[in-house]
C-alpha cells in the first residue's frame, strides 16, 4: 500500500467519523441524513455533467450501490437512535472488512498477503471489542448495526469493482452521489415526514457533514482503484479511533481502558495493512 493510498484513506476516515458524529448528535437523524445526501448530490452534479461519462459496464454498479447505500442510511439512522456513537459505529464498521476481503477474493480475484490478513484480523477484532463491556449496546441496536455492516461491505465491494470498470473513478463517484442523493427527499416524504428547511447553525453543520461525507467516500473509491479492496476497507476502520475520541470529547460518552486498548489493536492492524499486501 503506497503512501498516497494511506494518506487518502486516513483523510477519508477522519471525515467519515466526523459526519457520523454530526448525524448522531442531531435531534432528527433521518432529516439530517436526507440533508447530507442531498448536499452530496448537489455538489456532485456539476462534476457528473462535466466529466466524461463512466463506461457503460459500470452503470449497473452505480445503480446497485446507490440502492444499497440508501438502505444503509436508513439502518444507520435507526441504529443511532438506540445506541451511542462509540458503540454502534464500531459494530457497524468492524463487521465489514472480512466480508469485503472475502467478496474481493470471490468476485475480483484479489489475494491478500499474510501481513495484510493479520492487519484485517486486528482491525476487525479491535473495532468489535470496542462495543463490548458493561456499557454495551442493546441487542436490537447490535442487530441493526451488524446489518448496517453488511450494507457497508456490499456497497464497498460494488464500488470497488464498479469504479475499476468505469474507466473514470471521479465520474463514477459523482454519478453515484447523484443517484443516491436524489431519491432521499422522496423517501423522507413517503415515510410521512415533512421537509423542514430551517436555516440555522444545525442545518449548516449538517450540510457541511454532507460535503465531507462526499469527499471522504470519493477518496475511498479512488483508493480502491489503486490497491486491494480488502486492505482499503480494513484500513478505513481507523476511523473508529476518531469516533471514540469524538464521542468522549464532544458527546461526553464513556471511553474506559478497554476501549483505549482496543484502539491500540486497531493501530497495529493499520500498520500491518500499510506494510503488507
Amino acid at each position: 500500500m503506497t503512501v498516497l493510498v494511506v494518506a487518502l484513506i486516513l483523510c477519508a476516515v477522519l471525515m467519515h467519523a466526523s459526519w457520523n458524529a454530526i448525524l448522531h448528535n442531531h435531534a432528527d437523524r433521518l432529516w439530517s441524513m436526507v440533508l447530507m445526501c442531498m448536499v452530496s448530490a448537489v455538489c456532485a452534479l456539476p462534476f457528473a455533467l462535466l466529466l466524461p461519462a463512466p463506461d457503460r459496464a459500470s452503470w449497473p454498479f452505480i445503480a446497485a450501490s446507490a440502492a444499497t447505500q440508501i438502505v444503509y442510511c436508513l439502518f444507520l439512522v435507526r441504529a443511532y437512535r438506540d445506541g451511542e456513537l462509540s458503540q454502534i459505529y464500531p459494530i457497524a464498521r468492524g463487521s465489514a472488512p472480512f466480508m469485503v476481503a472475502l467478496g474481493a477474493a470471490l468476485f475480483a480475484h484479489e489475494r491478500l498477503g499474510p501481513v495484510a490478513l493479520i492487519g484485517i484480523a486486528c482491525v476487525c477484532g479491535g473495532v468489535i471489542s470496542l462495543a463490548r463491556g458493561k456499557d454495551r449496546a442493546q441487542p436490537a441496536a447490535v442487530a441493526i448495526a451488524v446489518t448496517t455492516g453488511v450494507m457497508i461491505a456490499a456497497y464497498t465491494l460494488i464500488d470497488g469493482i464498479g469504479a475499476r470498470r468505469s474507466m473514470h473513478s471521479f465520474s463514477y463517484t459523482a454519478w453515484l452521489f447523484v443517484c443516491q442523493g436524489a431519491p432521499m427527499p422522496v423517501i423522507y416524504l413517503a415515510l410521512g415526514k415533512r421537509l423542514p428547511i430551517p436555516l440555522n447553525r444545525e442545518t449548516l453543520l449538517t450540510a457541511f457533514g454532507g460535503l465531507i461525507s462526499a469527499l471522504g467516500y470519493g477518496a475511498v473509491i479512488l483508493a480502491m482503484t489503486l490497491t486491494p479492496m480488502g486492505a482499503v476497507a480494513a484500513l478505513r476502520e481507523v476511523s473508529i479511533l476518531f469516533a471514540v475520541l469524538i464521542g468522549r470529547i464532544f458527546l461526553k460518552e464513556r471511553s474506559g481502558p478497554a476501549r483505549l486498548a482496543a484502539g491500540g489493536v486497531i493501530a497495529v492492524g493499520a500498520i500491518c495493512l500499510a506494510l503488507g499486501r
